[in-house]
């Protein structure tokens, strides 16, 4: 079956919700992914974040074949090792007390938004359920995760959504203490804004809304679905910032390309919150994916891989701060870590276009007018060169 059969073939049974590129990739090695007929690809997107590293890595693909021939799933009505140890590992690694697998980072918002309800109705009775989030965020589409994304237009086809959420803008305190209530019960913010264009929370921001948080009672939840697990330079980003969440969520790199997220707790959470009903999934936390969770943490102590990601970071932020110079059409760079963006005055879509289908180079676009870069961990000087090669190509075309 060539490309094209198999683009039709799709069409004809996928639902159309995608609108996707006329690229069938068919396997990976490294930072490299390759099509049906063997074209190599410079893959800086990750998957959106989720292959921290990249492909085709056997220490990864063994203890995943390991798992397979041991149990898949159990249902969570039953222990199994693979679980308990990937559990230990990412509340070793976050710094929090309790976790709860899910199968996805929205699912993981939906869990996080419950556990802040339930907090609030056991200490402050029914009424206490208003959530402050933030302008120009994307926490998932989901219902629940929807109504704290913070752009209109992804929300206004789904009304009526959940109710008591108050807006404020991100980096603006004063906002954030105009939308507080008596019945906020949590603010949830994104500690590097991903799709709304790769904005960092201000230290003296997140720090005063930590602040406020503890005064007031109520619960920070920090979205790390993106931005966590090493992309920063740390395990998690809040690290950067001198505090602690309640409430954390993470998802992505976690599991390096098998369906796993999760959210954590503080223990005064976890002990004034949800309790056995209140919540639960027949998928999540299941043998295979915590296996690949488990195997992941191991591998970044293994490959030192927070260090690589502050060794290399210096020289992508310099690589992509000279094609600001170059071009004028791209206006600045911001990001932190392995989570870079270009803020350009041409069509970024038309440009992640071109880069997959002229240069066969991965990219992503964020908001209206940022190209994102979210390469896997492991990416090397060579190939940030070879990533600066295809994209100046591609960003000539517009001279």
């Amino acid at each position: 079956m060539n490309k094209k059969q198999m683009i039709e073939q799709a069409e004809e049974s996928l639902f159309h919700v995608y609108n996707r590129f006329p690229v069938v990739f068919d396997y990976g090695k490294g930072v490299h992914l390759y099509d049906e007929v063997d074209e190599e690809y410079l893959d800086f997107a990750s998957g959106i974040g989720v292959m921290a590293f990249g492909y085709g890595n056997e220490d990864y693909e063994n203890a995943l074949i390991t798992q397979l021939k041991r149990i898949t799933h159990t249902s969570n009505l039953y222990y199994h090792q693979p679980m308990i140890e990937a559990a230990e590992k990412l509340c070793k690694a976050s710094g929090m007390d309790k976790v709860f697998f899910t199968n996805s980072g929205a699912e993981a918002i939906e869990g996080a938004l419950k556990t802040a309800k339930k907090y609030a109705y056991t200490k402050r009775g029914a009424g206490a359920y208003e959530i402050i989030a933030m302008e120009n965020s994307f926490h998932g589409r989901t219902v629940g995760s929807l109504s704290v994304t913070g752009t209109e237009h992804y929300r206004e086809p789904f009304y009526p959504l959940m109710s008591g959420v108050r807006f404020a803008s991100f980096n603006d305190f004063g906002s954030v203490l105009a939308n507080l209530t008596d019945n906020t019960c949590a603010i949830i913010l994104e500690t590097v804004q991903g799709e709304g264009g790769l904005y960092p929370a201000d230290k003296e921001f997140l720090t005063k809304v930590r602040k406020l948080c503890d005064e007031e009672g109520i619960l920070l939840i920090l979205d790390e679905v993106q931005c966590g697990m090493g992309r920063t330079g740390t395990m998690y980003a809040y690290e950067q910032y001198g505090i602690r969440p309640d409430i954390l969520t993470t998802a992505k790199a976690l599991g390096n390309g098998v369906p796993i997220g999760a959210f954590a707790v503080t223990q005064e959470v976890a002990e004034n919150s949800l309790v056995p009903g209140d919540h639960g999934t027949t998928y999540g936390g299941n043998p295979l994916c915590t296996a690949a969770v488990s195997q992941v943490f191991d591998m970044f102590e293994d490959y030192k891989l927070i260090e690589h990601v502050n060794q290399i970071t210096p020289y992508l932020e310099q690589t992509l701060d000279r094609i600001v110079e170059k071009y004028d059409f791209i206006t600045e760079r911001r990001g932190l870590g392995l989570m870079q963006g270009l803020v350009l005055t041409i069509p970024v879509k038309e440009v992640v276009s071109r880069a997959l289908l002229e240069q066969h180079l991965v990219v992503l676009s964020a908001g209206a007018d940022v190209l994102r870069l979210l390469p896997p961990l492991v990416i090397t000087e060579q190939d940030v060169d070879e990533f600066k090669e295809k994209i100046e190509r591609v960003l000539d075309t517009f001279l």
